[in-house]
């Protein structure tokens, strides 16, 4: 399988899948998250370990959607500035675009107690996906009061958007479900990172984040890391100091695409990997702190 089939591999999967109504598919909004980056061959793997014990989300005769969404945050970056110094009280304020019919939302993604997330939405059909009404501001206020106790900033503007596509695998249990994406572009009107496109991002989201995929995997040799996309975006297109991001922007981003004072580091990691030592960088000690 060549190296530019990460699409075309999942859109295998989830044609091979028995499809499952979103009116089954569990919300987990207070979940635990873990997030994989893997290659094809190691998506292939996984999709032949987990079999029929996982169907895939359909909607209106699709298994395969694009996304697109809008960050927000202060001209200091204040909610970057949270996740890259892993404080325990930080949020992410996101409008999320279903571009293939499922409407959009306004997301304020909370972190909780011992590495939990708390998603908090609200629909936003009727608005701009790059402008925050004073319903949302409201909303906004309100949810970081009660929840964080903490006053929401002042300041906040679009920064960055995300565009990707998805397949979401749901196990039959009904208590996990794991998304898979590819095709990440991170762009700001003036620049733009793509994502290599023979990784894929898996996200395991259950209760406690002892899914059965997260079982599959760790017995498969992948380790779990840490990233959001937003802050992957935010180090790309602004050149930011990074330290914490070099692993993950080394792997994911498209070479081309990685600013200049991260360059050196990636094409020295890229020198001498192997699938095998490449996919060891994202070892618990080297990049676990990543958010």
């Amino acid at each position: 399988m060549s190296d530019r089939d990460a699409d075309v591999l999942l859109a295998g999967v989830g044609a091979a899948a028995s499809p499952v109504g979103l009116e089954d598919v569990p919300e987990l909004m207070s979940r635990v998250d873990n997030k994989y980056l893997v290659t094809v061959a190691t998506m292939a793997r996984l999709a032949a370990e987990l079999g029929d014990r996982f169907g895939v989300l359909e909607i209106g005769g699709l298994r395969q959607f694009r996304y697109t969404s809008t960050y927000f945050d202060t001209p200091e970056l204040l909610t970057f500035h949270q996740h890259r110094q892993d404080r325990r009280r930080r949020f992410k304020l996101r409008t999320r675009t279903y571009l293939d019919g499922g409407g959009r939302w306004l997301e304020l993604k909370l972190s909780g107690a011992r590495g939990s997330t708390d998603k908090h939405r609200i629909p936003y059909d009727d608005a701009p996906g790059q402008v925050l009404t004073r319903e949302a501001l409201d909303f906004v206020r309100g949810t970081l009061q009660s929840e964080l106790r903490i006053i929401a900033p002042e300041a906040l503007g679009p920064v960055l958007s995300t565009d990707y596509r998805r397949v979401t695998l749901i196990d039959r249990s009904g208590a996990a479900r794991l998304t898979c994406d590819t095709g990440l572009l991170c762009h700001d009107g003036r620049r733009s990172a793509p994502a290599r496109r023979d990784l894929v991002l898996l996200e395991s989201k259950s209760a406690d984040g002892k899914a059965m995929v997260d079982k599959v995997l760790r017995g498969m040799g992948v380790r779990p890391v840490s990233v959001s996309k937003y802050c992957l975006a935010v180090a790309a297109l602004r050149e930011l100091r990074a330290n914490r991001w070099h692993s993950v922007l080394q792997h994911y981003l498209d070479p081309k695409a990685v600013p200049g004072q991260h360059r050196r580091a990636y094409a020295y990691a890229r020198a001498g990997c192997s699938e095998g030592s490449a996919l060891r960088v994202f070892e618990p000690h080297g990049v676990q702190r990543v958010r």
